[in-house]
Order: C-alpha cells, then structure tokens, then sequence
C-alpha cells in the first residue's frame, strides 16, 4: 500500500474523539430502549430515520450518496485520482430488537468521523473514500443476517432475498419501498482497493488481556443444522425407563455430544445448541418430538467438516439406540475468511504507528467483512467490550477504546488511498 505524507506531523493526524462519541449517542436515541439499548430493526421506519440522519451528516461533509438495488447506501469523498479504485470503511446501522449502541454503528460512524477529519486537515487522497451502511446485518427481522453485503458480493442472489419475510408476512422488497430505501445504482466489488470494518469485539478476549486493538486476521467458518428427533409420546407414570422412545434424552445426548467434539477441536472450535422446542410439551408425557439447532464453526476448513461428519455419526447412533428417527437439515454453511494480508498488515502497522497495544485475533462472530472479504480485500478492527457482551442492551464500551479504534481507522484507510502529491 502507499505510504502517506500530511500537511501537518503524522503524529497530531488524529481523529475527533468528542465528535465520534456524540455522533454515536445522537445515533443511539433512534430506537433508544428504556434499559439503555437500541432496538432499531432493519426496514423499519427507525432504521429509516437512522438513514436519513447518516446521509445527512454525510451530505454536511460534501459526500455523494449512492443507494444500491438492496439498500445498501455508500457515502463517497472523491480523490485527485478519478481512475483509482475506492478506499471503503463501513458497518451497519440496524439493530437487535434488545441490541446495544455500537455493535454496526460504530463502524459507521468511524468511517464518516475518518472523512470528517479529512476535511477538518484539508486532506486530499489520491484513492477515494467511501463509507458504507450495509442493509439488514442482523437478520433478526428477515433472516439470513448480512443480506445487503452478502447480494453486494454474489454470495446471496437478489431475488432470493427480496422475497424473505419477517413474522407478519411483510417481504424485503416491500419493506425496502415502505422506507423509500429501494436504490438502483450498481456498485461493482471491483471498484474496492480496499475495505476495513471497525467493530466492538462481542467477545471476551481484548478485555481479558486488557489490549485496546484486536487486528482481525479472519473469520471462524460456520456450519448451521436444523435437528428434528422424533420418537413417541406416552405417559410419564406407567412407562418403564427401558420401553421408552424419549427424544429429549436423545437431545440431551446429542446437546452433550457437540459440546464434546467442540473441546476436541480447540482452540477455535465452537459448539452450540441455541434453540430447542420440544411437543408436546407437558410435564407428564415423555417428550415425542424436539426440534433443535446445531451451530458448528472453527478457522480450519477441514476441522470443521470433521465437526461436522462427527455429529452425524453420533445423531445416527444416539437415534439407534433410543428407537428415535432424525432429519438433519443444513441451514448455513459458511467456509473461514482469511483476510487479505496487505489490509490486516496494514490495520497492525496504524496501532503500532499510534503505540496503541495490539493482538491478533479470529471472529467468532459473522461480519460484512467476510462477505465482502471473498470479492475485495478487507480486513477488521476490533476494540473491547465490556464483559464481552454484545446482541445486549448492556451491551459498552469506553470513549477511549472507541476513539482508539478510529484512529486506527484513520491511519489504514490514508495508508491505503494516499495522499495527493505535493500535501
């Protein structure tokens, strides 16, 4: 990547800590919750207003605004270089319905700050910056999460995902005309030299040994299953233990079994059951029925698909000796993002540069980068969050680490566009 010269001393090129800060809180009344939160789900009139405000704040900046065919919207401060491809931070603005302040925004908010403060130093880069607002991360309205980065990037087909629907029945295309967010530019993964997503943790690690940025070499990949056990209902009292057909001993044994296949793929195997119902749900009748979820990830390909094999095998065998019948239904299947090495060098040099701490660190947690990291080269930035609580509305973290993060923004995203000659 290029290396940069300013108008004033690299060192004092620092971004605004007190304007980012107020930007997320102004940010954060949209949706505000009564413990503290923000519940601003995708395409709804909130998430509307949170979009609105955003494109209003980068009008301010002289940004144009482009809105694609998902609603995607990307603000863009042009270079002295009109053939150069786009330098491009981002995140997203939508919400869980119990969600926190910064988990999206504050990447967001760091790309718009970042251009803010290009203006404040009369910065001109040779790249252009762009800041991106990708639509309905979350999925928590219209599943799958990362909708908008995933049709940006082929992973997911428009057509497909404009026909979801959340739980009144509402499709994405219709909810995209209710807010008046459907666009029709086409902005092609082409056009990106690079892009980097600053991002609060929603893990542990940054906290526990108290280092301010996590330089994010990658992404866990990520098998998702749907598990139905059916067996046979019958009364709790007369049915001797050994004539029994329960499947919720069958989950409960396969629940045990994950758990046990994640600790022998460590350290980056994860095993979770995160759902489970069981019918028909009375105190006194052996349960027939239990639908479950199985969520498997881990950094290597092949160990993951050996996580995965291996909870095959054992459903078939727990099913076999308990008298139970299975369906095994995959609903997600996403391989292990390794970012682009120039962008992650590039985000460790910027702390070193700032003598910020640092570490490497693998996302447990799908992001837009991983989706846009398969057609552009991307790398992330994470900070810590208190307790590593995230989807939370609890859910903090400090005006330093934020302002911490920012700044390394800043210095990876001028390393990558350069400086005008001559400034």
């Amino acid at each position: 990547m290029n290396t940069y010269v300013t108008p004033i001393k690299e060192s004092d090129l620092l971004t605004d800590g007190d304007r980012l800060w107020a930007s997320l809180m102004e940010m954060a009344k949209l949706g505000a919750t009564p413990k503290g939160g923000v519940n601003r789900q995708a395409l709804t009139d909130l998430d509307r207003q949170g979009r609105d405000l955003f494109i209003q704040w980068c009008r301010a900046e002289g940004c144009t605004i482009r809105i694609d065919n998902v609603g995607n919207i990307f603000a863009r401060r042009e270079g002295s270089d009109p053939s150069a491809k786009t330098v491009m931070a981002g995140s997203h603005l939508d919400t869980q319905p119990t969600g926190g302040k910064y988990d999206g925004c504050f990447g967001v908010m760091s790309g718009l700050e970042v251009i803010r403060t290009l203006n404040q130093h009369n910065i001109t880069t040779q790249s252009p910056i762009e800041v991106v607002a990708w639509t309905n991360e979350e999925g928590c309205r219209f599943p799958p999460c990362m909708m908008g980065s995933g049709v940006f990037s082929g992973e997911l087909a428009f057509d497909a995902m404009m026909a979801r629907t959340d739980a009144d029945g509402v499709t994405v295309s219709d909810a995209l005309d209710a807010i008046h967010y459907r666009g029709s530019d086409e902005v092609s993964p082409n056009e990106i030299k690079a892009y980097f997503e600053p991002h609060i943790e929603q893990g542990p690690i940054l906290e526990d040994t108290d280092t301010t940025i996590g330089v994010v070499i990658g992404g866990l990949g990520q098998k998702w299953f749907d598990l139905t056990l059916t067996g046979l209902e019958a009364h709790a009292g007369p049915t001797p233990m050994n004539l029994r057909r329960d499947a919720m001993m069958g989950a409960a044994e396969v629940t045990q079994a994950l758990n046990r296949i994640a600790h022998e793929h460590q350290p980056h195997g994860r095993g979770t059951v995160g759902c489970m119902t069981l019918h028909p749900g009375s105190r006194n009748v052996i349960p027939g029925q239990v639908k479950m979820t199985l969520d498997m990830r881990h950094w290597k390909p092949d160990a993951l698909i050996a996580m995965s094999q291996a909870v095959t095998t054992v459903v078939e065998d727990i099913c076999q000796r308990h008298g139970l019948e299975y369906e095994l239904t995959p609903t997600a299947d996403f391989a292990p993002e390794h970012f682009d090495q120039t962008c992650v060098d590039s985000v460790r040099q910027a702390a070193e540069k700032l003598q910020l701490s640092h570490m490497d660190i693998i996302s447990g947690a799908g992001h837009d980068a991983m989706f846009v990291g398969r057609v552009a080269p991307a790398a992330m930035i994470f900070i810590p969050c208190k307790d590593g609580i995230s989807h939370n509305e609890i859910e903090s973290a400090t005006p330093e680490h934020v302002h911490a993060g920012c700044n390394v923004l800043l210095h990876a995203m001028l390393n990558a566009a350069g400086v005008k000659s001559g400034e």
